[in-house]
């Protein structure tokens, strides 16, 4: 497909995304737990009733920091799935396929037990298990070898399986109040970010996202196989080794700032591969696009669903996610 066809379609597709990004933005501005309403979050927007201290505060400090920070991460987590999958060429895989949110949670939990701050302090440390992890696969997985995704797949299992144990391990260790801020992070929370947090998640995250969009094309041709792309000229070991620490990079990233979310990066790259077809130059812009509005959407819900209080976002994207993706395995005879 030559260039102007691609750009055209990629606006096509883009567009109603954006817009169904931006609506859903709204309405998570619009509602929560305090009530308020779309016209005083609107006039809350456009300042027209400066007045109101208390509705400014909710929107601006509260709301927005967290439906821009759900956004960033459920973009990621769905880029991140939809790399896995080509690189793996499985279309079970998704972000954690490698033990990283493993990694991720041990050093979390770490910083927790501890007594670090939420941030920097459980951030770093849940960033540093995290590249660790992605370091221990690698290096499992070194050699020949290394290309072959059931090497990857396998070194993934055994890793997490272990970062599984030691999660285990640190609970049972964890007998005060700091436990219930352990598994409430193992479920998902968005609702200590704010807006230092979101720009700095945005700084680290847009060099990735153009870093997957320029080797968008080397994906489509990794898809025929490693002889063909071998022969039209992409260095397999180059892109895939470049894919796989960049997407875990950002991966890395957005878990330490938010916990464990699962299925987003399993169901929006599947949903949108079935609906606009396998070309990744179509599908990056899109699943960051679409996995950055499903989870505006399920954090909106984990807000106005419970009578008192709120669910962790967590547990939203997996009673979604799950029958989601039975339907869609369903509907694809796969």
């Amino acid at each position: 497909m030559s260039p102007r066809p691609v750009l055209r379609r990629l606006a096509l597709v883009s567009l109603p995304l954006l817009l169904a990004l931006l609506t859903t933005i709204f309405l998570g501005l619009g509602f929560g737990v305090t009530g308020s309403g779309l016209r005083a979050i609107w006039e809350a927007l456009l300042a027209l009733d400066v007045s109101n201290v208390v509705q400014q505060t909710i929107v601006w400090r509260i709301r927005l920091p967290r439906v821009l920070l759900a956004a960033e991460v459920g973009a990621t987590l769905s880029l991140g799935g939809l790399v896995f999958q080509a690189l793996l060429r499985n279309p079970l895989a998704e972000p954690y396929i490698l033990g990283i949110s493993g990694g991720s949670a041990v050093g979390a939990i770490s910083g927790i037990l501890l007594g670090l701050p939420r941030f920097p302090g459980v951030s770093a440390t849940a960033f540093a298990g995290s590249m660790a992890t992605l370091a221990l696969v690698l290096m499992l997985s070194s050699g020949r070898q290394i290309l072959k995704k059931d090497t990857l797949l396998l070194a993934g299992v055994m890793v997490n399986a272990f970062c599984s144990a030691m999660i285990l391990f640190l609970i049972s260790l964890t007998q005060d109040s700091r436990l219930h801020n352990i598994i409430f992070w193992l479920m998902g929370d968005l609702s200590l970010s704010d807006m230092g947090q979101v720009q700095l998640l945005a700084l680290l995250l847009a060099p990735c996202f153009i870093l997957v969009f320029l080797l968008s094309h080397a994906m489509n041709l990794l898809l025929m196989g490693k002889e063909t792309a071998m022969v039209l000229g992409v260095n397999i070991k180059a892109v895939t080794l470049t894919l796989l620490v960049a997407t875990s990079f950002m991966i890395s990233a957005t878990v330490a700032q938010c916990g464990l979310l699962g299925f987003v990066g399993l169901v929006i790259p599947h949903l949108l591969r079935l609906m606009l077809g396998p070309d990744h130059r179509i599908l990056v812009p899109a699943c960051i696009l679409g996995g950055a509005t499903y989870m505006v959407g399920c954090d909106l819900l984990a807000r106005i669903v419970p009578r008192h209080g709120e669910l962790p976002v967590g547990v939203i994207t997996a009673m979604i996610g799950a029958p989601l993706f039975i339907f869609l395995l369903r509907r694809s005879g796969k």
